[in-house]
């Protein structure tokens, strides 16, 4: 018998499985089953199988052995949808009538459709499976075709072990001075290794862990098998030495470039050695693509410092790349092949389309998003492929029906080592669908030597232009998930990028360095980067701008091609507007500042949404999960119809998706509009102004211990220490106190001598600063370097509050001096608390603020000055506030100033409905804050605001006033209720258009 190779029986295999996929009758199709079943191992039936042999089994009752190989393996087969434990039964019965040396040392039983694979001896575990899976399965069966058993590796997916491992082995070489780039090397080859060994890429299945294994225990030897190892696969089989060791003849002829380098290798430890045979030991063939990200982040998180902030590299999982994926292209995809899986020439012309779609991640990172891409466009191919056989075609060799390649695939990637896994991850994935593809046509494909690659190019996304890379006219679509770094936090050289690619834009300093892609793209799509040929990018935005505006008043019309391109190629034009674009990004590029300066440009080159799915907490498997709220933004030139919006009820539920007529840069569906800084409100209410800010280096300012000290040491200076809140002291409760002297007479200042040191300290501290306008203040150092505190009661909001909560706390005060942490609204009545602290305008506030990492910071010049408030706003009195307690009347007050028609009336009582349900939500705050029994701490607004301990009767109460609110706005043409924040907003960003349109 000929020996066949593991790969020629896996092909064998699939064949066989598809051959058999209906045979369902023991006395008809046994026989020629199992006689197919074993040529799948090159072993014809009559060297050593016997069929119906006959035995005595238990009882000495007559049997026949359905197929029995004497000392070897017991056949007993059933038709299909047979109990095989009772088939088993039935075989163990055999064993009664068997000498000593027939005793088998295999069972199987199968019913067609399953098969049991039992080893007596129990040094293999049980194992079954589909008829189906059989090619998945055939180093078990190795023993028929004569290869000895194997003890199975771990049959679960690489998980975190297998990355801890790898990280392991890893962490040995670079304690031993094995570093940088020689080292990240080594790792992406042995990657390459340990999957190959666990896929049939290297055959037998194994040769590469037998290669470790039979190096010395102390790892002396394993260096030079592994260089000599490294020099086969990049050398051809017929150009290798005839005296080359046997243990190299089962590794194939790579290519790829993946061992063309000649790299140093490094000398193992006994250690090292253990935990390289520790990898070997991890099922690699059942790897999931989207472990390469965790890998990579759990060997970069190594390094000193915090890497991964600089680096932006948050791993994007599986299911949050589909999600991007699935509305750029996949979807649309999968619709057009149900529209022509039954119409032979479509579906050829379909599978065409398939094979010359081209894909750019330009921050690919370790090529999570291009290795999924490639294999659900795969998986298509293989629908189309088995569709196609409903037309007659016979297919022998898929691969040369499989048209889709791992060359429709570029990335780009700054930094050397993710990028070389990205390139090594798209070879894997592709043998990984070779064999989805094998296993059902029967025809086992290996395409080694690796011929085609993806390109992966290690540079500067920002620096390069990503049209000479990837020319337009064969680019489809850009995706992926670009760096995640605030503008707090990017380094110089970052900043220099995105300065690189925002040169003639104002206002760039508030960006996100993710911003930079969005830009780039848009560029690439719009055409207004060209090279040296081509015009400067801002005169042709502008050019396309003007082209764009309306005439007058008259109807839009489309900008001439002629004109918006006349610096190139019509058709260059043509193909760059029908790329598609979409990125995974943090949300802060779609609320506050950023909107108007990154969302005004991108709508200046004509950008338009087309998807998008608003906040939502991603999930993935990389150690030390970064917590990171994303928005997923398609977009493109040319628009298309029926836009998707998905929302979230919470960051981490599932996705509600709805069509939509229009998708604003806040994610909306609502006119497009940008909020930008507006120094007053847009409505007739009170101006919210900025606290007081003391610039006095902490010298104007007490906590309650240095407070107590002062007035026990210097009592005549209580007049001039009053109560000073922040957003901290506010929320908690904390206590906290300031000199404020603005009003202090000098002979009064002269008697207080500790008060008048830290005057002092103040003019030194102000003389010393850098800065002229601080130095300035120095004459002045009784004062607070900004005084802007209301004498009057003002409504007091915090500047950041907690994502957590539903509702931001505000509250009136008097007599306290506000800091520059808080925002003031001075003469505010109650009407304008109940609307601030609505849902309606907590819902504003989260879609338009913008973010302090994940918490609020809250804006006057952007969220309150431009929110829309309901038309009754306008029927208050114009009566100033005097007093916190004075919140009440003021809608009877009005009816003194207004003529009293019905519509009035009913908005009066309106305003009287509200103000009494803000009343009630400021009273059942005060439940829980005053006249509490002795021993018990009032609640602090914090405490009260927690969503997981609220008290009931504050949310009846918030519940109550939201309803009320919704109910002014159904008079402006609101809904009657709401389902989510993004319902309220767009109906918010419908008012705001209609006054801006008035302003």
């Amino acid at each position: 018998m000929t020996t066949l190779t593991l790969n020629e029986i896996r092909i064998r295999a699939a064949a066989f499985a598809k051959d058999f996929c209906d045979a369902s009758r023991e006395n008809a199709e046994s026989q020629i089953f199992w006689h197919e079943f074993f040529q799948v191992f090159g072993l014809p039936k009559r060297r050593v199988i016997s069929f119906e042999h006959n035995v005595n089994k238990l009882g000495n009752k007559a049997g026949r052995i359905d197929a029995f190989w004497p000392g070897t393996l017991l056949v007993e087969q059933k038709s299909r949808g047979k109990d095989l434990d009772a088939a088993f039964t039935q075989g163990n019965d055999y064993f009664q009538g068997l000498t000593n040396d027939e005793l088998p040392r295999y069972v199987i039983v199968s019913d067609f459709a399953r098969i049991r694979l039992v080893d007596v001896e129990g040094q293999q575990p049980v194992v079954e499976f589909d008829l189906k899976d059989l090619p998945q399965h055939i180093e078990r069966f190795g023993f028929i075709a004569g290869y000895e058993p194997r003890q199975q590796r771990e049959d679960v997916p690489l998980n975190q072990r297998a990355v801890d491992t790898l990280g392991e082995l890893h962490d040995l070489l670079k304690a031993d001075g094995f570093t940088g780039h020689r080292l990240e090397v080594l790792l992406v080859r042995l990657l390459f290794c340990l999957f190959a060994d666990d896929t049939g890429i290297f055959t037998p299945k194994g040769a590469f862990e037998d290669l470790v294994t039979l190096s010395k225990p102390d790892g002396s030897t394993l260096g030079a098998d592994l260089s000599r190892l490294f020099g086969v696969l990049n050398t051809k089989v017929a150009d290798r030495q005839k005296s080359l060791d046997e243990r190299f003849d089962a590794f194939p002829y790579v290519n790829g470039r993946l061992y063309a380098d000649k790299q140093d290798i490094p000398e193992f430890s006994s250690a090292m050695r253990s935990k390289l045979l520790a990898c070997c030991g991890i099922a690699w063939g059942a790897i999931s693509p989207a472990v390469f990200g965790a890998m990579f982040q759990k060997i970069i998180s190594l390094e000193p410092g915090d890497r991964r902030r600089q680096m932006g590299a948050h791993y994007t999982s599986e299911s949050n790349i589909l999600k991007l994926i699935g509305p750029l292209f996949l979807d649309e995809l999968h619709a057009e092949f149900e529209k022509v899986k039954r119409h032979k020439n479509q579906l050829f012309e379909f599978q065409k389309k398939l094979r010359n779609l081209v894909f750019l991640d330009p921050a690919c990172g370790c090529g999570n998003f291009l290795v999924i891409t490639y294999r659900e466009l795969r998986r298509l191919e293989l629908k189309v492929l088995k569709a196609a056989q409903a037309f007659g075609s016979v297919t022998r060799e898929v691969f040369e029906q499989t048209g889709v390649n791992v060359d429709q695939f570029y990335g780009i990637e700054v930094e050397d080592f993710p990028a070389q896994i990205a390139q090594v991850a798209m070879w894997l994935v592709d043998h990984q669908m070779n064999l989805e593809a094998g296993q059902f046509f029967g025809d086992w494909i290996k395409r080694i030597p690796l011929d085609k690659s993806a390109e992966i190019r290690h540079g500067n996304a920002l620096r390069i232009e990503w049209a000479d890379f990837c020319p337009p006219g064969k680019l489809n679509y850009i995706l992926g998930n670009p760096p995640f770094i605030g503008y707090s936090y990017q380094t110089a050289s970052q900043k220099e990028d995105l300065a690189f690619v925002t040169k003639g834009i104002q206002g760039v300093g508030v960006l996100d360095y993710v911003c930079g892609w969005y830009l780039k793209a848009a560029q690439y799509v719009s055409g207004s980067q060209l090279g040296e040929a081509s015009r400067d990018r801002k005169e042709f935005a502008d050019v396309a701008f003007a082209a764009s505006k309306p005439k007058s008043r008259q109807k839009p019309v489309e900008p001439a091609m002629d004109d918006l391109f006349i610096s190139f190629d019509k058709q260059e034009a043509a193909n760059r507007r029908q790329v598609r674009c979409a990125f995974v990004s943090t949300n802060s590029i779609t609320q506050g500042e950023q909107v108007g300066v990154l969302w005004g440009e991108m709508l200046r080159m004509g950008m338009n949404i087309d998807f998008a799915h608003r906040t939502f907490q991603w999930s993935n498997d990389a150690p030390g999960k970064a917590a990171v709220h994303c928005v997923i933004v398609g977009f493109g030139a040319a628009s298309q119809r029926g836009k998707q919006l998905w929302s979230y009820a919470d960051v981490k539920a599932d996705a509600q998706g709805a069509r939509v007529a229009q998708i604003n840069p806040y994610l909306v569906d609502a006119p497009i509009a940008l909020i930008q800084k507006r120094r007053g409100p847009i409505c007739a209410v009170p101006e919210m102004i900025k606290g007081s800010q003391p610039t006095d280096g902490g010298n104007l300012l007490l906590s309650d211990d240095e407070k107590t000290e002062l007035l026990t040491k210097e009592p005549a200076a209580a007049p001039w220490v009053r109560p000073f809140l922040g957003a901290e002291e506010f929320l908690h409760g904390i206590k906290r106190w300031c000199l404020w002297l603005k009003d202090c007479p000098p002979t009064e200042l002269a008697k207080l001598k500790i008060v008048k040191e830290r005057v002092q300290k103040v003019r030194e501290m102000r003389s010393a600063s850098p800065k002229i306008p601080t130095q300035k203040l120095a004459a002045t150092p009784t004062l607070f370097g900004e005084d802007r505190q209301s004498e009057t009661g003002y409504l007091l909001v915090p500047s950041v509050s907690s994502e957590r909560r539903a509702y931001v706390p505000i509250g009136f005060l008097t007599g306290t001096v506000a800091s520059n942490l808080v925002f003031a609204v001075p003469n505010a009545q109650l009407f304008h608390f109940a609307i601030l602290t609505s849902a309606m305008h907590m819902a504003w506030m989260r879609y338009v603020c913008g973010r302090l990492k994940s918490d609020f910071r809250y804006s006057n010049t952007i969220v309150y000055n431009n929110f829309p408030w309901p038309n009754s706003v306008n029927l208050l009195p114009k009566i100033p506030l005097n007093q916190a307690a004075d919140q009440s009347g003021y809608a009877q007050a009005a009816t003194k100033n207004i003529a009293n028609s019905k519509s009035q009336e009913a908005s009066l009582k309106l305003i009287a409905k509200i103000e009494a349900a803000a009343q009630a939500v400021l009273d059942a705050r005060a439940v829980h804050q005053t006249g509490l029994p002795a021993g018990v701490a009032p609640s602090t607004l914090a405490q009260l605001y927690d969503p997981t301990i609220m008290p009931a009767n504050l949310a009846k109460a918030h519940a109550a006033l939201d309803k009320a609110v919704d109910t002014a706005y159904k008079a402006d043409g609101g809904a009657v209720s709401y389902a989510n924040d993004g319902e309220r907003v767009a109906f918010l960003f419908k008012r705001y258009a209609a006054l801006t349109s008035l302003v």
